[in-house]
């Protein structure tokens, strides 16, 4: 029988649960959040939208998939994962599996964990502490382990991006004669880059900072990233220029909120973010919808944007903005990723339509 040290979660409205530590034995501060999905946890744990997060998995029963071996492809991207490390400050669980059974498992959860000095909580009522952030919002939060306090984090004061973001121009090379895209990259999940590459596009991959409308290129991409985008002013003036342009621009999570700050619109926090593979959206002037996966904490404020855009999708749970279009130039982008992985791949056709617009 497997005996793991206590491990304590203090939320800063002094809510404390008591557990088990199964991961990385060391005290960490964040903001804790929520995620509905059933699967995933592997992409989700490194996803660089994470950083900075105590993430909590709603999914009763954790870890009986085991986790992937970490490989990669020529050019460097994962070929399972969404980046080459765990980006989530902790993962946080009701139970966790020691035995793990699938044919794509290298290692359990719990040895990933320790070999990535990530903490790893279970034995928590993940149902009560969901019901208490729906009700309060996200809210600071530490695991204490071996006694070793820590202070409280708000990771949206710090510019997570910069953390997570490329530190150099990457090149990702199409086929001869490919049309090039720049991928602004502020925390950009691997499979955004696989779904780009599997159509064809010599993809020239930038620090969130970058300016890169020195360079020559046919269209833009705006990835995700963690954090508050109202940090991210100098991604936002670099996009700014851009919109003089009639180049295509195509955004996803962050992108999406990066996107609308250039065009002039607000940014608001959400009370406690949709993070699930089962979001509703639907396609703004149609009766169609999708579901899609997200992660995100931060809104479009609709009512902000300026007479040349429109939103583009709607959530169909709370009315919150999910996209924005250009009503004259290709511009537009997504709340939700279209990309999922893990989750529904109802929007992959996103890839398509910018694509052809190049």
């Amino acid at each position: 029988m497997q005996i793991n040290k206590t491990a304590t979660l203090i939320l800063d409205d002094g809510s404390v649960f008591q557990g088990y530590s199964f991961g990385y034995e060391k005290s960490v501060a964040g903001e804790v959040v929520f995620n509905t999905a059933m699967m995933g946890y592997p992409e989700s744990l490194t996803d660089p939208s994470y950083a900075g997060q105590l993430m909590t998995l709603t999914f009763p029963l954790v870890g009986n998939y085991g986790v992937p071996e970490r490989t990669f492809s020529k050019n460097g991207v994962a070929t399972f994962m969404e980046s080459e490390r765990i980006h989530a400050e902790a993962i946080i669980i009701s139970d966790y599996s020691c035995e793990y059974s699938h044919w794509n498992a290298k290692e359990s959860l719990g040895n990933w964990l320790k070999e990535e000095q990530v903490p790893g909580i279970y034995g928590i009522d993940t149902r009560a502490l969901t019901k208490l952030l729906r009700e309060k919002g996200s809210m600071k939060g530490k695991i204490v382990i071996n006694n070793e306090d820590v202070e409280f984090v708000d990771p949206n004061l710090i510019n997570q991006v910069a953390r997570v973001s490329c530190k150099e121009v990457i090149t990702y090379m199409g086929s001869v004669g490919s049309k090039q895209v720049v991928l602004l990259d502020c925390g950009v999940k691997h499979n955004i880059i696989r779904s780009l590459l599997k159509r064809n596009v010599t993809l020239i991959r930038v620090p969130w900072d970058y300016d890169f409308n020195k360079l020559e290129y046919d269209g833009l991409f705006l990835s995700n990233g963690p954090g508050d985008p109202d940090i991210c002013d100098a991604a936002v003036q670099n996009i700014r220029k851009s919109l003089n342009g009639n180049k295509p621009i195509c955004g996803i999570c962050m992108g999406n909120q990066l996107l609308a700050k250039a065009g002039g619109a607000k940014i608001y926090k959400l009370k406690y973010g949709h993070r699930s593979h089962n979001q509703p959206v639907r396609l703004v002037g149609t009766n169609q919808c999708y579901i899609t996966s997200q992660n995100h904490g931060y809104a479009v404020d609709n009512e902000s944007l300026g007479i040349d855009w429109e939103p583009l999708f709607i959530n169909m749970n709370d009315g919150t903005n999910e996209g924005i279009r250009h009503k004259s130039k290709p511009f537009f982008s997504a709340q939700f990723h279209p990309e999922a992985c893990s989750g529904p791949t109802d929007t992959e056709f996103m890839f398509d339509k910018f694509v052809a617009m190049l």
